[in-house]
């Protein structure tokens, strides 16, 4: 079965620093996949050159085995939340309409059948109640499942999120892994740009640790070792105890991203 999404030598540079380096990642259908590493190690970068949002210096994508032009409609993401306009005068049910304009091509207009899909996806975030309301007006977790909601209305084959879990409160954070886990369930596959190192084990199916370059990727129970993540990490890391992959791990604070 060929994987949901193959990245093979993959630079991207900002100027003449590199973000990424030869990066190779394959990620199988229907899985959860972490992307994990310190502050500054590319992670954002490898879902935007991924997805054609930053200009890649080196390297060829893959979604589903054709280039991410030919199977954009089958790609969704979310971005991280402090990158939107939440000061934009529109609606909560109208981002999530947006989700459904790749189907619709660029003549037709949204019609009933956008719009319960849309408010189907909200009801799965549990937000029906909130579809007229401006989204400033939002809590940060009800803003997080608003953009969950917009890439479910999609219905997407391959998901990419950009730390859905940063800033929300336990219960948004409940309700997205269910969600996750519900969409793995369906066959579809999501890839998350995550932080918490404890929570990965829980999560996660599949991890890549990169630094740049990428360190190692693979099944959680493999790859997510004590070993790897201070290759990943370096002196950054603190052990904080033992757990069925090897120790509990989280970096220490370092400033910027």
């Amino acid at each position: 079965m060929l994987p949901a999404v193959e990245i093979e030598d993959l630079t991207v540079a900002y100027g003449d620093k590199p973000a990424l380096w030869d990066v190779d990642l394959r990620v199988p259908r229907g899985v959860l996949m972490a992307i994990v590493g310190p502050n500054g190690a590319g992670k954002t970068t490898l879902l935007k050159a991924t997805l054609g949002l930053v200009k890649a210096a080196a390297g060829n994508v893959r979604i589903l085995g054709r280039p991410y032009e030919q199977q954009r409609r089958l790609v969704a993401y979310v971005p991280q939340r402090s990158s939107v306009d939440w000061d934009f005068p529109t609606t909560v049910l109208d981002v999530v309409m947006m989700g459904r304009y790749g189907q619709l091509g660029w003549l037709r207009r949204p019609g009933r059948a956008e719009h319960e899909a849309a408010l189907a996806a909200l009801a799965q975030v549990q937000l029906t109640d909130f579809a007229h309301r401006q989204i400033g007006q939002l809590s940060g977790g009800q803003q997080q499942r608003v953009f969950l909601a917009r890439a479910l209305a999609q219905n997407a084959e391959v998901y990419f999120m950009d730390e859905p879990f940063q800033g929300v409160d336990a219960v948004t954070e409940r309700a997205i892994i269910h969600i996750l886990r519900d969409l793995r369930a369906a066959g579809k596959t999501v890839v998350v740009v995550h932080h918490d190192l404890q929570t990965v084990p829980e999560y996660f199916d599949q991890v890549a640790l990169i630094n740049v370059r990428r360190i190692a990727a693979g099944p959680v129970r493999e790859v997510f070792t004590e070993a790897n993540l201070r290759a990943t990490y370096g002196g950054r890391l603190n052990i904080l105890g033992a757990n069925g992959t090897g120790g509990v791990a989280t970096p220490a604070p370092a400033p910027g991203d």
